[in-house]
Order: structure tokens, then sequence, then C-alpha cells
């Protein structure tokens, strides 16, 4: 995936979930944050970001936070529009006839359905962007909706789709995610449930460049 047009700043603040303020050559600029997560250890003050650049003239800010460079990691990508779209053309790419972005099964909607030979497919998306000691940990806040993802494909392998969840990884030198028990254990006993069901585990790591996301490897995790 790339992006149009992108900039550097400093980070400084961050009001809430949805805007921060970012130093853009010298000028303090409130931006929108293309991610609602916690990325606490990823937004500090004097932090370089990268920003693209809108080109709607309607919007009230003019530019979208979309990642940020991590002492001793890198840029780590936090856009979270990017996940699915990174895995949209990596899926394209691996010989499936039939392709559905955002299938609706059961009480949810699924990231992706997929065809291939006649058997029919269920990939749920999820983007890893907090790292410790060079491990990736999911999630960095709670998610329900993502407990509930879970047990859709659980329920949807025992009526002959295969499953998995792929979790994206948009930063570099890290090529595994655990469930973040310590902030949401639900989810880890959810994680494990769905693996013991047959619900694949696959993580999808990236190479990072400021202006463009590209998956380079699918490791599917041991059972």
């Amino acid at each position: 995936m790339k992006y149009n047009k992108i900039i550097r700043g400093v980070f400084h603040s961050r009001p809430n979930r949805f805007i921060a303020n970012v130093y853009i050559n010298g000028v303090l600029e409130t931006v929108h944050v293309k991610n609602t997560g916690r990325c606490k250890e990823l937004l500090l003050p004097g932090a370089e970001v990268i920003l693209e650049v809108s080109d709607n003239p309607a919007r009230k800010t003019n530019y979208d936070l979309i990642a940020v460079y991590k002492d001793g990691l890198g840029l780590v990508n936090i856009d979270s529009q990017l996940c699915n779209k990174v895995a949209g053309e990596w899926l394209a790419g691996q010989g499936y006839d039939y392709i559905k972005p955002e299938y609706n099964y059961g009480a949810s909607r699924v990231d992706f359905y997929m065809e291939k030979n006649g058997e029919k497919y269920l990939m749920e998306v999820k983007g890893c962007t907090l790292e410790i000691d060079g491990v990736g940990y999911f999630p960095d806040a709670p998610t329900e909706r993502g407990i509930k993802h879970l047990k859709e494909l659980t329920t949807a392998v025992e009526r002959g789709f295969h499953c998995s969840v792929a979790f994206v990884i948009p930063m570099e030198g890290v090529t595994e995610v655990r469930a973040n028990v310590a902030t949401h254990k639900a989810f880890g006993d959810a994680l494990e449930e769905a693996k013991a069901a047959g619900v694949e585990v696959i993580f999808l790591p990236c190479k990072v460049m400021p202006e463009e996301v590209v998956i380079v490897d699918a490791i599917v995790a041991e059972v």
C-alpha cells in the first residue's frame, strides 16, 4: 500500500484519541490520528512522526498521523485502515479463486471471505503496533469486538470453513504476536479456544517505509 503525499513532523500531545498536536515545519498543527488505540508507548513528546497530507479541502484537519519512529525499533505504522488494505493486496497473490472483503457471517462482518478449489475460507485481520522486547502483543486495549470475531471463526470451523486470524505487523524486526493477557485476558482465552478448534493464526511481517507498507512473509503459528 502506498500513500499519496507524506511529510514529517514532531509529536507534541494527544488531547483525545482522534486528534494530536504535531509540530510541522516549526508550527503546531492539529492533525487526525488514524488509530483510536492507546499507542502510549509510541506517541511520546518529541517523537518523529509521518503524516499524510489530505487532498480534501472540506476537512477540519489537513493531515493524518500515520506512523511514528520508536527508539530501538524504527518506523511503526499506526494507520488502522492500512492492515486490511495490505492484507487484501497479499491475498490477491495467494491463488484464491474469489475474494470478498467485509463478508457478513453470523452476527459479525469478517474481514475477508475467500474460495479456492471449491473450499470456503474466512480470515479476520488484526493490526499489531505494540512491541515489547522484539515481540508483538495484541490488543493494546480491551477489545470485546475482537473476542466476538474469534468466536464467530470458531463456529465457522465447525461448519466446514477454513478460518484464520492474521496479525499484520507494520513494524520491522517483529515476526511474532502474542495475546496481551495483561491488558485483556479474555481475548487471550478466546484466541486459545479458537486455535484449539482449528482456527489458524498467521503472522504477516511487513517492510515499513514512510510512503509504503508491504507484507514480506507469512508465518503460521504453532498450535
